[in-house]
């Protein structure tokens, strides 16, 4: 298959669609209205190597309509039938859960439910076991990848494949860590939780993802450095997250570190200030950006 053609990232890495300024002029002048954000889950999965641990990270492909060339974590939209059925459970109960990420127990489960499924659909990854104390190993074999791709193609619902395998997710390997919602002005928005976890022993990555041209495993700072040379594209949710994991020495320490973040939602806002309309991340100045009202299409 030949290469896709990658966007250059701007300064900074940051990653603006060019269609947002006209998008946020509309918002202000209230010819837009927002859409509801679907219900999303993705998942810093990290491994420790010597130097400290690494996250796995995909660049998405340069063709996909949302941060299409952008790098992100395993994750995607929550899949209602997780909400109906009871599914093999370990770890916190679900009303702890619910507590947690601000829920009913009902949603809880499907968003847990839903970064499970996803690490394992574009990673490969399954965080689950015959016990509430194991998780499985190698998850390679073809009985494994047929499993995976009926529940990408949605055939099979979560709850029946951990039934089929007499499998217990296990929520205690998931760590809670930020919840950020797409902004008011975007045509596809999502309120994503973030969460951690550690990549089970006797597993390994793959790029299982059809959205994804590549994946790396990288150190949160080498990965926070080539955002800030503007070498590589994130979206502000990311590179805040990213640098959230830099203080911890091991998977282990930031698993527990994410009992104590905060899961208030990130929503941004856009406001107009004599001719500029400004566009900001509350508590995440480095995102503001100012874009001029007189100028259709141009930002500063």
């Amino acid at each position: 298959m030949p290469n896709q053609q990658q966007p250059t990232p701007p300064p900074g890495g940051q990653w603006y669609p060019p269609e947002w300024p006209d998008r946020i002029r509309a918002l202000a002048d209230g010819s837009l209205t927002p859409v509801e954000p679907k219900r999303a889950a993705t998942v810093m999965l990290l491994r420790d190597t010597p130097a400290g641990p690494t996250v796995h990270m995909l660049r998405r492909r340069a063709s996909m309509a949302f941060a299409g060339g952008a790098y992100a974590y395993p994750g995607g939209g929550v899949d209602p039938r997780d909400e109906e059925h009871q599914v093999g459970w370990a770890g916190p109960s679900r009303a702890d859960w619910a507590e947690r990420l601000g829920t009913d127990t009902r949603t809880a489960q499907a968003i847990v439910c839903g970064a499970v499924r996803e690490t394992f659909e574009e990673a490969g990854v399954l965080l689950a076991g015959p016990t509430a104390d194991t998780v499985v190993g190698d998850t390679t074999g073809d009985d494994w990848e047929a499993d995976r791709e009926a529940l990408v193609a949605r055939e099979l619902s979560f709850a029946e494949f951990l039934d089929r395998r007499g499998l217990r997710l296990r929520s205690d390997l998931l760590g809670a860590w930020a919840r950020w919602i797409t902004p008011e002005f975007e045509q596809r928005r999502y309120d994503t939780w973030f969460f951690v976890a550690a990549l089970p022993e006797g597993q390994r990555t793959r790029n299982a993802s059809t959205e994804a041209d590549r994946t790396v495993w990288i150190r949160p700072a080498d990965a926070a450095a080539g955002y800030d040379k503007g070498e590589l594209l994130m979206m502000p949710p990311t590179i805040t997250t990213l640098r959230s994991l830099e203080p911890y020495g091991s998977a282990a320490e930031a698993l527990a570190g994410a009992a104590g973040k905060d899961l208030t939602p990130v929503l941004a806002q856009a406001s107009l200030e004599g001719g500029e309309l400004v566009l900001s991340w509350p508590g995440h100045d480095e995102f503001t950006k100012r874009v001029s009202i007189d100028r259709p299409g141009g930002t500063e």
